[in-house]
């Protein structure tokens, strides 16, 4: 049995896309063997920024003999059917006539010599890289296939030495009607971009995966993923603080780096007067750094940045870089803390206005309204306040029309309950507020308050009786406005909360809401400017849109569920 080593060296891959591609370069390159009949114990896949690598092990070395056999037409047949059948057939064929129950037929008796697999394994490898299902791929120079970046060499090695691909191209490409392309394949590869970039020879995937690491790259993402944390921990350790736990964040920058390498920067004490989620959401989201807590689990004035080299000065250019980056950063971020608070949150619902929620349902001011009425009635099913619960859902979506999140949307939400605190607003509504998009997925937390309950049910119910209404339902393969993450967000809170409540009556509630008051099954949206003024009156321009009936949309929702 013999082992498989490929590698396909390109240009960076970005981190979002190499858990998925090494599981397609399995995936693909395993299908095609099974297809040529070779089967084979082992593969695994591996991937860094600039690499997607294979091993396949337990391969033979030659495809089986196949013997096949195929019924021709009734031995009596016309002589140009026979004629037919016989020229069909390959070289070597064998004809026989049997006796069946249906008469005599001739059959073909076709034995198929199996190819040495290092002759089987181009074809396989090149349909693999011809079919690579990329998210996003492109083409460069005279190249005729796409890849996610330039692709730069493929190093394939067989049973210790490279694949021979002399004279095969034209061929291959041809029976697998492709156009003819060009693959350096080699034996060789090279190790880090700026600590080892000599190429060096490899014979088998325990050799290469060795000589990686001595060329400064860790092949598997989860050990580099392992090396990251615990140089993170040690640096933590001696500053005395505690890494923030974030796997996701962890397993991203393992993606961005292919010889880690931790350091600690320092954030300006000018900006640890911001809320957490604002400094948190600069470093994780833009600049892909970990937080750190002190011993009482505030956020600490440092951060952990995960560099791609070595560098003689221990990396002090590069976290004073960084630290540069960050400052700017958040200099704007202070900038809009300052500005947002000069204005009362509920100030800001006026401009909602003029942000459109979508074209046949009016502005995110119209869903305000109807999300404000719609969670009174909600209330009485949570054990919440009406008047609170339409307090909150008023001024749920006035953090929209400030800078902060306009800066940073992650946190819309987050930054209303910052703003509803410092308007004077009691507690629990500034956390409805903030929890009015949750459950926002599988591992998001619900909310359990019963304020916060009422108004995100609300949001939710309302867009999803909204969009059923004008007949933009999703499909098996689109969701544009996440209406089953709205759904699912609808079943969590009802069951994790242990609610009883008349489903269809709430949502006949919210279509109600839609309707215009004087044209029934109809909704009215804004197309023109705010007031025209004819013979003395004033008026909005706006367009009517026909809706699904109540009983219709209800039906259709309660079987969505």
């Amino acid at each position: 049995m013999a082992e498989l080593l490929l590698e396909l060296l390109s240009e960076e891959i970005p981190a979002r896309m190499q858990a998925r591609a090494a599981e397609d370069l399995k995936r693909l390159v395993g299908d095609g063997l099974k297809d040529a009949g070779l089967s084979f114990d082992r593969a695994e896949s591996y991937v860094t920024p600039r690499r997607l690598a294979l091993v396949v092990d337990g391969l033979p070395e030659k495809q089986p003999d196949v013997s096949e056999e195929r019924r021709g037409p009734r031995a009596d047949a016309p002589e140009k059917a026979v004629a037919g059948f016989k020229v069909a057939l390959p070289e070597g064929a064998t004809i026989e006539t049997r006796e069946t129950e249906k008469g005599e037929f001739l059959f073909a008796f076709i034995k198929k010599m199996g190819r040495d697999t290092r002759n089987v394994l181009p074809e396989v490898i090149v349909r693999a890289v011809w079919n690579f299902p990329w998210p996003k791929s492109m083409r460069w120079g005279d190249e005729r296939y796409r890849w996610v970046r330039p692709l730069q060499s493929v190093l394939a090695v067989f049973n210790g030495t490279a694949l021979d691909m002399v004279g095969w191209h034209d061929e291959v490409f041809a029976a697998m009607s492709m156009p003819d392309g060009v693959f350096d394949w080699m034996n060789q590869t090279v190790g880090h971009r700026f600590l080892s970039p000599q190429s060096f020879e490899v014979k088998d995937f325990a050799d290469y995966k060795a000589k990686l690491e001595k060329a400064h790259v860790i092949l598997d993402p989860t050990e580099r993923a392992a090396v990251i944390e615990k140089q993170a921990q040690k640096l933590a350790e001696n500053a005395k603080l505690t890494l923030k736990d974030d796997p996701v964040l962890l397993a991203e920058v393992a993606g961005l780096v292919e010889w880690p390498v931790a350091l600690m920067g320092s954030i300006d004490k000018a900006f640890m007067g911001l809320p957490d989620e604002v400094l948190t959401t600069s470093m994780r989201h833009h600049q892909k750094y970990f937080a750190l807590t002190d011993a009482k689990g505030k956020l600490a004035p440092k951060f952990i940045v995960v560099a791609n080299t070595e560098t003689q000065d221990a990396g002090k250019a590069i976290v004073a870089g960084n630290q540069r980056v960050l400052k700017a950063r958040l200099s704007d971020a202070k900038f809009f803390w300052d500005q947002d608070r000069k204005e009362t949150l509920e100030s800001r619902s006026g401009a909602l206005k003029d942000r459109v929620f979508h074209a046949k349902l009016g502005s995110v001011h119209d869903k305000v309204r109807r999300v404000e009425k719609l969670a009174g009635a909600v209330a009485e099913y949570c054990g919440a306040d009406a008047i609170e619960a339409k307090r909150a859902a008023r001024l749920a979506k006035a953090d929209l029309s400030t800078g902060m999140v306009a800066e940073f949307p992650e946190l819309q939400g987050t930054m209303g309950r910052y703003y509803a605190l410092a308007g004077g607003e009691k507690p629990e509504v500034a956390e409805a507020i903030a929890q009015h998009y949750s459950p926002a997925g599988p591992n998001d937390s619900c909310p359990t308050a019963p304020l916060s309950i009422a108004v995100a049910l609300a949001d939710k119910i309302d867009t999803l009786a909204g969009f059923w209404a004008i007949g933009e339902k999703p499909t098996g393969s689109k969701d544009p406005f996440a209406l089953r993450r709205a759904a699912l967000g609808v079943i969590r809170l009802i069951i994790e909360n242990g609610l009883r409540m008349g489903l269809i009556t709430v949502i006949k509630n919210a279509h109600a809401l839609l309707e215009d008051p004087i044209d029934k099954g109809t909704v009215r949206v804004s197309i023109g400017p705010k007031s025209v003024t004819e013979g003395g009156s004033s008026f909005e321009l706006k367009e009517s849109h026909k809706i699904k009936s109540a009983d219709d949309v209800a039906a259709d929702l309660l079987n969505f569920f």
